[in-house]
């Protein structure tokens, strides 16, 4: 599928959940700003979003995608907060956004995804239970809180040539090309017969173990490892970073030549990763990136001017969180 109608798809997904007024008592409602309820089933249905974005784009990553997706659980609550804090806050300031901007957006998501079929995107809504009445006020919600981020970004110097050789030095590897690298790995499967996952990762920390303890890598894979180089002791020819998988590459290229990685969680086994050697590839001149470093560097001070101001104006809002597996929900007021 097409990444962009992927990601149109799972957008069109968010539903707006029809609200009631918030009490305490109230089963399903987790949360609430200023009396404006947030419920459990909004939570979910960000939560779902977000994951089928994240296993769409990470799917040969499997380490990053767990770690994102549990990041993407535990904030979600937040992140609907600060959305109703910002969509209040607009409110607040008298704030009106013109009908012509939210059919910009939409049009272009016709011309662009639909090729101008606007009954494509009557029926992608129809298949995801939304109307376009629905589709437009989420929408219109997403591009306010994009104003208010954008009208708190603040005013910051712009990047200092030092800052550029410092975030130049601390990223050169993303943009260096042709580092080759040399493993060997050691593979303990999730899923064995009369075994847990849960046991195979015991394995496999006790193997790490012993091996930091001195016990030989080689032998420990030729013996456990259930891998295709396990009769090589484990060991692999050269390989380009680019042709292992992320999580694999990545762990191995933070090594230093002769040591042992943490336990890997991949989707179907645990995997520790040795490094061999390596032969790194030649890096790009500063020069070629400083541009590209220069807005980075801008989009975090940015960022940061951002959130000192959700900071602050989080306390301007009563918020309240509820416990939502008791009916009798007990509730804190921030």
């Amino acid at each position: 599928m097409n990444p962009l109608r992927h990601s149109l798809i799972l957008l069109l997904a968010a539903i707006v959940c029809t609200r009631a007024p918030a009490q305490q008592t109230s089963f399903g409602v987790v949360a609430s700003v200023d009396g404006v309820p947030i419920m459990s089933s909004e939570v979910a249905q960000s939560i779902r979003e977000r994951e089928q974005m994240l296993m769409f784009q990470l799917q040969n990553d499997p380490a990053r995608l767990k770690k994102e997706l549990a990041a993407v659980r535990a904030g979600s609550l937040e992140n609907l907060i600060d959305r109703e804090i910002l969509l209040a806050e607009f409110r607040k300031m008298g704030g009106v956004i013109k009908p012509q901007y939210i059919d910009e957006q939409i049009n272009t998501i016709i011309r662009d995804v639909f090729k101008g079929n606007r009954d494509a995107l009557v029926d992608e809504l129809a298949k995801v239970g939304t109307s376009m009445k629905k589709y437009r006020e989420e929408q219109e919600k997403m591009f306010i809180m994009t104003v208010m981020r954008q009208r708190h970004s603040g005013e910051h110097p712009p990047a200092t040539p030092r800052e550029v050789q410092e975030y130049y030095d601390k990223n050169v590897d993303k943009w260096r090309e042709g580092d080759q690298i040399k493993i060997s790995t050691i593979t303990i499967l999730k899923y064995e017969t009369g075994s847990t996952p849960e046991k195979q990762r015991k394995i496999a920390d006790e193997l790490r173990t012993k091996i930091l303890q001195g016990a030989d890598f080689g032998l420990m894979a030729k013996t456990f490892s259930k891998d295709s180089h396990a009769e090589s002791n484990g060991a692999w020819e050269w390989m380009y970073k680019t042709d292992l998988l992320p999580a694999i590459a990545d762990a191995a290229m933070n090594l230093k030549t002769g040591g042992i990685s943490p336990v890997l969680d991949m989707e179907t086994s645990y995997v520790i990763v040795s490094c061999d050697a390596k032969k790194l590839g030649a890096a790009p001149p500063l020069e070629q990136y400083r541009a590209e470093i220069e807005r980075m560097i801008n989009a975090e001070k940015s960022k940061a001017n951002i959130d000192r101001w959700m900071e602050s104006v989080r306390k301007k809002h009563v918020i309240r969180r509820f416990v939502p597996t008791t009916p009798t929900s007990s509730a804190t007021a921030q």
